[in-house]
């Protein structure tokens, strides 16, 4: 039998693990909320899991807290969904690493019947209950138009060269921003042309790296949009490195410690945020919810906001951006259920 490559515990195939369940062996019920992200080193997904913990203690269920040790490894949050799903919890809240590869594992929890909600990134796949996510094409679109407004702020128009920093091919988020940053400027912001599109493997230092190349390539560049926290601090390092913050517009997708002192410095622009506690908080409520049969919308947009440093103080963006400061009426979370 294969272990996991995080746990070293016994994973069941998603062939042996459906048949299991669906010939009827019996597994207690427990009353746990699994909830899986990506990474759990990663500021964003403790942000999201701060969210579910606190969901917990305000309705009273057992949050367990997984993930693999890197976004990278699939493999590695397979085998935590699978083994998840053998101990048959009350449901499942995931965030998939990747499209493809987590939807056949994703249609063995559905076959066993248990409630599965998907958070932040989609997987191919319809067999889940409800999907808690940012719209991310509009948020990319959202960058584009922070972007453009940036360039024109210091040029005078919006037109010129501009950079895309991807984290990673595949997975269906980044994607989804990355189509709508270029349909926005296709669309709105015609004379801004995208000269380069490379990929940083969710790596800080590759993502420095990759910026420096491009910068050393294009000069002229006028701007670059970073789709994830990580390449938005490898980005923000090249520009800081290379002096370039007067003729280089950034955008960010996400937030942290790092790409705040970024904002605060020019070097980065704009954060484009989302609201990953209350992709947590909400998970964690529509699992319960799903588990005592109650019917969900199929698809939620938990929303994306532009952060300067003219919203900075914001009452609602400090909310946002320092989870200790969320207020959340647990009876009006705005999410449609």
């Amino acid at each position: 039998m294969r272990t996991s490559p995080v746990t070293g515990a016994p994973i069941l195939s998603v062939v042996t693990l459906s048949a299991l369940l669906l010939a009827g062996v019996a597994v207690a019920q427990s009353k746990d909320i699994i909830v899986i992200v990506k990474a759990t080193n990663s500021p964003y997904w403790q942000i999201v899991l701060s969210g579910a913990k606190q969901a917990g203690k305000d309705y009273g269920v057992n949050v367990i807290a997984q993930g693999a040790a890197a976004e990278s490894d699939i493999a590695g949050q397979i085998g935590i969904l699978e083994n998840a799903a053998a101990r048959k919890p009350m449901a499942i809240v995931i965030s998939p690493t990747a499209s493809d590869p987590l939807g056949a594992p994703i249609n063995a929890v559905a076959a066993a019947k248990i409630p599965l909600i998907m958070i932040d990134s989609g997987a191919k796949t319809t067999a889940y209950t409800s999907f808690l996510t940012t719209n991310n094409f509009n948020a990319g679109g959202l960058a584009a138009d922070a972007l453009a407004a940036d360039i024109k702020a210091r040029t005078g128009k919006a037109e010129g060269k501009v950079a895309i920093m991807t984290s990673l091919p595949g997975v269906g988020s980044l994607t989804a921003r990355d189509n709508g940053f270029k349909a926005t400027l296709a669309k709105k912001y015609p004379g801004l042309k995208v000269v380069a599109n490379r990929y940083g493997d969710d790596d800080a230092t590759k993502a420095l790296s990759v910026m420096l190349d491009i910068l050393s390539a294009n000069p002229d560049l006028v701007g670059v949009f970073a789709d994830n926290l990580t390449m938005g601090v490898g980005v923000g390092k090249a520009i800081e490195e290379q002096k370039a913050s007067k003729k280089v517009s950034a955008i960010s997708f996400d937030s942290s410690d790092q790409l705040v002192t970024y904002l605060k410095s020019g070097a980065i622009d704009s954060l484009i945020i989302q609201d990953p506690y209350m992709m947590g908080y909400g998970g964690v409520r529509a699992a319960m919810l799903a588990a005592s049969g109650t019917k969900l919308p199929k698809d939620v947009d938990t929303g994306a906001y532009a952060v300067t440093l003219k919203n900075f103080n914001s009452a609602q963006i400090q909310g946002l951006l320092d989870s200790s400061k969320r207020k959340i009426d647990k009876n009006k979370l705005g999410l449609g259920f």
